[in-house]
């Protein structure tokens, strides 16, 4: 049997692989997001980017609590303008090897969204992830945008009004019905979804000191501990949308992928697992799907994608 074939399509976009460098995981910088594709992964994406530089939280902000990590780091980024010669600068690095980018962006407000959205995509990423769901700057920001199906709409359509570039919006799983809001950002011109964000907020107190151990107090969750969490995000998202799925929460290993895969993912994001394995992660996941996939009898993940629905 010949190697299983990797390569996907997410909105007419070829990777040569599913997996996805997640938001906030190395993407800070152009030289690093190729690291990451020389590493192995078929996609990139940047840490989330807002108007304004931000500073984020004060340390520590990110915790390993035995089963997955927790972190506040209060979408720290230097801000539109300077992000924007990232993006550039990364697309000179990547479009040589293949990979494309994805431009990670939140906001306050729909105006903010929409200017941020319009000036990263002057600067033409191969994807737009509007980032709408974090969940450790509620108390700054109010309530997510993903949290209620309607808001998330409005998001999603007042991009779409001002960007040709395509649209993936990030859910968030603390919610009581994530498939309707996905099917809500489907009809406001959604290209793709990202599931999930991290689960939260949570907290980790010190038992010596009585303390919790992040400055913030509470942080999200991410890393296996919420994988199911996300398989059934995702399984519930595929049955309502048409749109490609971009699974992420927890995956670290090939089983783990093609878990993603068979609940309806068509690309595989992959962020905590970098703290666990090292950027070798990619190249390492990719080998362990295709050794599962030859056992199994699997040519190509088109075989496999939404196999638990049937």
């Amino acid at each position: 049997m010949s190697e299983p074939d990797l390569s996907v399509e997410l909105c007419g976009v070829r990777l040569r692989n599913p997996l996805v460098l997640a938001a906030g995981i190395l993407g800070t910088g152009a030289e690093l997001l190729a690291r990451v594709a020389q590493s192995g992964a078929g996609m990139v994406t940047t840490k989330s980017c807002g108007p304004l530089p931000r500073e984020g939280h004060p340390n520590p902000t990110v915790l390993d609590w035995g089963h997955g990590l927790i972190n506040a780091v209060g979408l720290a980024n230097p801000g539109i303008e300077e992000e924007v010669k990232i993006i550039r600068r990364a697309r000179t690095l990547l479009e040589p090897l293949g990979v494309p980018l994805v431009a990670s962006v939140f906001a306050e407000t729909l105006e903010d969204f929409a200017e941020v959205a319009c000036k990263v995509g002057e600067a033409r990423p191969d994807f737009i992830e509007l980032n709408i769901s974090c969940p450790n700057v509620s108390a700054e920001f109010g309530r997510p945008f993903a949290s209620d199906a309607a808001d998330a709409a409005w998001v999603t359509a007042a991009v779409k009004e001002v960007t040709s570039v395509p649209i993936i919006v990030k859910l968030s799983p603390n919610v009581i019905d994530i498939a309707a809001i996905a099917s809500s950002v489907e009809q406001a011109g959604a290209d793709a979804i990202a599931a999930i964000n991290t689960v939260g907020p949570g907290m980790i107190i010190d038992i010596y000191s009585g303390q919790p151990i992040l400055a913030n107090k509470v942080g999200g969750i991410s890393g296996p501990a919420i994988r199911p969490i996300a398989v059934r995000c995702v399984y519930d998202i595929y049955q309502a949308v048409k749109v490609p799925i971009i699974g992420i929460g927890g995956v670290s290993e090939g089983r783990d992928a093609l878990e993603m895969v068979m609940a309806g993912a068509t690309a595989v994001g992959v962020g905590s697992a970098v703290h666990y394995r090292g950027v070798k992660v990619f190249q390492a996941i990719l080998d362990e799907m295709r050794a599962l996939m030859r056992e199994e009898g699997y040519a190509s993940l088109y075989e496999l994608r939404g196999i638990a629905h049937r």
